[in-house]
């Protein structure tokens, strides 16, 4: 009986330790997958940036030349920072 119990809580102890590092592959999994996926959420963003700079440009070159639209975006962005240093005034 004494050993019938022995081999028991050997075999709990051999299930436990298996359990462990089963879970600690799962938790590096996880993070793993974490990690990934905040990879992939930058590159999204990223690309949607791409995405809306082509959409400027495209804007801008539709029925112009580079030059035109070059001038256009210049006198935007001083516009910009003239609002900018007015809002910081």
């Amino acid at each position: 009986m004494l050993e019938d119990i022995r081999k028991h809580i050997e075999k709990l102890i051999a299930l436990y330790e298996a359990e462990k590092v089963e879970n600690e592959r799962l938790r590096q999994e996880l993070k793993e997958s974490r990690e990934t996926g905040d990879s992939y959420r930058k590159q999204i963003m990223e690309l949607e940036s791409t995405i809306d700079t082509l959409k400027l440009t495209e804007a801008f070159t539709a029925g112009g030349d580079k030059r035109t639209s070059r001038e256009k975006i210049d006198k935007l962005i001083k516009e910009i920072d003239r609002c900018i240093s007015l809002l910081e005034s």
